[in-house]
């Protein structure tokens, strides 16, 4: 049995505004905690950010020609680089 008593959220005018809200809102006025919905995020994508990177040219050819030899885009190649050594150097710190 649905609480008809639930409060409709506010429309926000933007994110930041909308966290405010929730930080200082009571969810159980708003959502039917006795029957949650199940999400399936599983094939949500991470949000990215565009930077700007200098690289010497040499360094940026070698990677290219490693991401061609693996039949992928270079930038993808990078990220995967830098991925994998971040979660090496994290694992490290536990240790």
């Amino acid at each position: 049995m649905k609480n008809k008593n639930l409060k409709v959220a506010p429309k926000f005018k933007s994110e930041d505004e909308e966290r405010a809200f929730w930080a200082t809102a009571n969810t159980t006025e708003y959502f039917d905690t006795e029957n949650p919905v199940m999400l399936d995020l599983s094939k949500l994508k991470p949000s990215t950010e565009s930077i700007s990177l200098r690289l010497p040219s040499y360094m940026l050819g070698r990677i290219k020609e490693m991401a061609n030899f693996r039949d992928v885009p270079y930038q993808s190649l990078m990220k995967m680089f830098l991925s994998e050594r971040i979660d090496r150097e994290l694992r490290r710190q536990q240790t």
